[in-house]
């Protein structure tokens, strides 16, 4: 496990913290020289293992860490609830392939609070850490639907039948269904004609009131408790 990074922000603005865990070298290497290109960003630390990974959370906290999923020993997705249990404002951003990875949609159970592709741009790595660390969540809206269609077991036939969504409005449950689509909150306000200042309001109720942690884990809520059903692949007629 090594540690290091080198502050590089603005005078009175503390950086984002941010943790590499991967047991790819060269991932590691390539994370390391784009978060060391930001200016709001500081890399504090890397591990090659999930155990590692959860000393190091101990020690240094950070406020994103970038997770493998397949790693040798402890792997990504058993070490998330230990790093979360020693260090709880860390965000969990997990690193994966999703083309050969069956794992995403259990991480996301887990407490993770999104996922990244391994060959995601520079820019956009950037921009996930910063999302992720603002406290939103970070989820593709084509592969989070392929993801919970998948894994999700078939929900109940009508959401009204389901008592766990009676605690919420008949707005919340239609901002609810709006963050399952995968809009953000201007995208959300837009929609139902509110501000984006009341779509963070009704987002934090939500949150609340199902004792959830974040907005993947609303999705995940969504579609558990039949909000929001999987779509069936159409036939397309001959």
């Amino acid at each position: 496990m090594n540690t290091g990074g080198v502050m590089n922000t603005a005078a009175g603005v503390a950086p984002t913290s941010v943790a590499i865990i991967d047991d790819q070298p060269l991932i590691r290497t390539g994370l390391r020289m784009i978060i060391d290109s930001q200016p709001d960003l500081l890399l504090v630390g890397e591990a090659d293992n999930g155990a590692a990974a959860v000393t190091l959370a101990g020690l240094h906290h950070p406020d994103v860490m970038l997770l493998d999923i397949r790693m040798p020993g402890l792997d990504g997705i058993r070490a998330i609830a230990a790093v979360l249990a020693v260090s709880p404002a860390t965000r969990v951003l997990m690193l994966t392939t999703f083309d050969v990875d069956g794992y995403v949609y259990e991480s996301l159970r887990e407490g993770a609070s999104g996922y990244l592709l391994k060959d995601v741009r520079p820019e956009q790595l950037a921009d996930g850490i910063r999302t992720v660390a603002a406290g939103d969540m970070l989820l593709a809206p084509v592969l989070t639907r392929r993801l919970i269609e998948q894994y999700v077991e078939q929900p109940p036939a009508a959401a009204d039948a389901d008592p766990t969504l009676a605690v919420l409005t008949d707005r919340e449950r239609d901002v609810l269904a709006a963050i399952a689509a995968g809009l953000s909150n201007a995208e959300i306000g837009q929609r139902l004609y509110v501000s984006e200042g009341t779509v963070k309001t009704h987002v934090s109720r939500i949150l609340y009131k199902l004792g959830l942690r974040d907005r993947v884990q609303a999705v995940i809520a969504a579609y558990e408790h039949g909000l929001v059903e999987p779509q069936r692949r159409r036939q397309v007629p001959h």
